[in-house]
């Protein structure tokens, strides 16, 4: 078992990480580090804002991240992973200290994505991508922006057996991708969401792009899309019109995407689902279709437990405008395999193929 520290103590990503690592057979957490605000606290006194109780973890009080001897009670406390959930301006300069001493880091955080020394990875679709990591040098890698997901799984899909020359994408994205200030309604809902559409289309090239010799060569990718925010609790939904170089008939489109398979480097990790993506021959139901798990849909989830559920994407209302253009609609739970079960993926993966 590996010792664990989360970086982000009362976010709902943090907590997020703190359920998903709970009854983990790989990680066990140690310890939670946050802000000056949570500092100190006994971690069974912090507000819990997930489905269920919070797992029983017995931890020393919160350590603070902007403490200069975090390394060192890391390490006293037997810290050797770090999954870090905080803002990008604190991993900024807090991931790389950690590092340094010794720590390995799998993020959630934008601050390293799409930097050529520092891994961004899906680890059931690009797990190769870990050997852009300096040889000999210890683990930083990051997971993908939430939004990604519904995105990446049908294109790369049809990509891959037609060809996509472009594609027109509108996100419809749940308050909980926002924190626990928009979900609680703290803050006011705000349907733009500045930025994520760009952040969102250069991690699509980055994660479809090649590897030579250590290094990843962006994809070339031409496309549109618009995110927005819409006033559902959890799942993001992608709807898109692709185009592809190929003709295809509505059958072919469809055996595209129910061949879709997890990368052979992945498959059997705790968290990996048993197919990445699976198809549904009518519409998306947000509740009924959230916590997919490549095989079913599962409606009474413990995701203490349950580490497959909720990390499959579920693609639904496949049709064909012409023999070149296919139009669907794709769903994400954002908070597990968007966010947290993404980055206990990486982890995973990292510590069985790449530490």
């Amino acid at each position: 078992m590996h010792g664990a520290v989360v970086l982000g103590a009362s976010g709902l990503v943090g907590q997020r990480l703190q359920q998903r690592l709970a009854n983990h057979p790989m990680f066990i957490v140690r310890a939670l580090a946050g802000s000056q605000r949570t500092a100190g606290i006994d971690p069974s006194e912090l507000p819990w804002g997930l489905e269920g109780q919070a797992p029983s973890l017995e931890l020393p009080p919160v350590l603070d991240v902007q403490d200069p001897g975090l390394v060192e009670r890391l390490h006293g406390l037997g810290v050797s992973w770090a999954f870090s959930a905080v803002p990008s301006a604190v991993a900024l300069t807090l991931e790389p200290r950690l590092v340094e001493g010794g720590i390995r880091v799998c993020s959630n955080a934008s601050a390293y994505r799409r930097r050529s020394d520092i891994p961004l990875v899906v680890a059931d679709v690009n797990p190769h991508h870990l050997q852009t990591r300096p040889v000999g040098s210890v683990l930083h890698a990051c997971a993908t922006n939430c939004t990604l997901i519904p995105l990446l799984m049908p294109y790369l899909a049809l990509h891959r057996t037609f060809g996509v020359r472009t594609y027109t994408a509108t996100s419809e994205q749940a308050r909980s991708g926002a924190g626990y200030g928009l979900l609680r309604g703290e803050v006011p809902l705000t349907f733009d969401i500045p930025g994520e559409a760009e952040k969102t289309m250069g991690e699509l090239t980055w994660i479809a792009g090649e590897l030579h010799e250590g290094t990843v060569h962006p994809s070339i990718i031409d496309g549109e899309m618009r995110c927005q925010r819409v006033d559902q609790a959890d799942g993001h939904i992608i709807d898109v019109v692709f185009e592809l170089s190929n003709q295809a008939t509505q059958p072919d489109v469809e055996a595209a995407l129910d061949a879709f398979a997890t990368h052979p480097d992945a498959a059997g990790l705790p968290s990996a689902p048993h197919r990445p993506m699976m198809r549904v021959a009518g519409p998306i139901d947000r509740d009924r279709h959230l916590w997919a798990d490549g095989l079913s849909f599962p409606m009474h989830v413990n995701p203490a437990n349950d580490l497959q559920a909720g990390m499959a994407t579920v693609v639904g209302d496949v049709r064909m405008d012409g023999p070149r253009h296919v139009r669907l609609r794709s769903l994400s739970h954002n908070t597990v395999r968007g966010a947290a079960g993404g980055v206990v993926l990486l982890a995973e993966l990292a510590s069985t193929r790449w530490a």
